[in-house]
């Protein structure tokens, strides 16, 4: 994966797998301290202790599809290139917390890349989904929750062109349009 964005997306879609209804998704960039923080947490059924071990593995996974799982190992070796690490925390039915972080100004970290794109796909393909997304860095702090979105809708469902118009305008309203250093 060329961009942090897309380990995001593929992140949240493995919580959208584990049977999670919330996923919180928060991005840290900490210029002083030369850092980049990516959480995503889901109420999804969680990993017990020796899944946590194998996850981080390439040749392990839960899918019945596909004989390897990336999304975790992907990102953690991307971590790990760019002076950071990957923690996670998680047990059975308490749901899972990855914990990215990177050194901000490494030659080798990837660009964060289209993220109001990438919370626009996740939101839209899956509306049964609350979404809680929060960016700080150094062109200020966005936040958007899709309970208040759905709410504010009210009978239009969220993945409609009108509530993907309003998904687009909150986004850009608040700069996530020019985020993606």
């Amino acid at each position: 994966m060329e961009e942090l964005a897309l380990h995001i997306l593929d992140v949240a879609e493995n919580s959208i797998r584990a049977g999670t209804r919330n996923i919180e998704i928060h991005i840290e960039e900490d210029l002083k301290k030369d850092r980049l923080t990516i959480t995503i947490r889901d109420d999804g059924t969680g990993m017990d202790e020796q899944m946590q071990q194998r996850v981080l593995d390439p040749f392990f996974t839960t899918k019945e599809a596909r004989r390897v799982g990336l999304g975790l190992p992907l990102l953690a070796a991307a971590a790990r290139r760019a002076g950071g690490e990957i923690q996670i925390k998680s047990g059975p039915g308490r749901g899972t917390e990855i914990v990215a972080t990177f050194q901000h100004s490494h030659v080798d970290r990837q660009p964060l890349g289209d993220l109001s794109e990438t919370m626009q796909m996740l939101i839209v393909g899956n509306p049964d989904v609350d979404f809680v997304f929060g960016h700080r860095g150094p062109q200020g702090t966005c936040h958007l929750e899709t309970r208040g979105i759905k709410k504010a809708l009210g009978r239009v469902p969220i993945s409609s062109g009108e509530g993907i118009r309003t998904i687009r305008e909150i986004l850009k309203a608040q700069g996530f349009g020019e985020v993606g250093g």
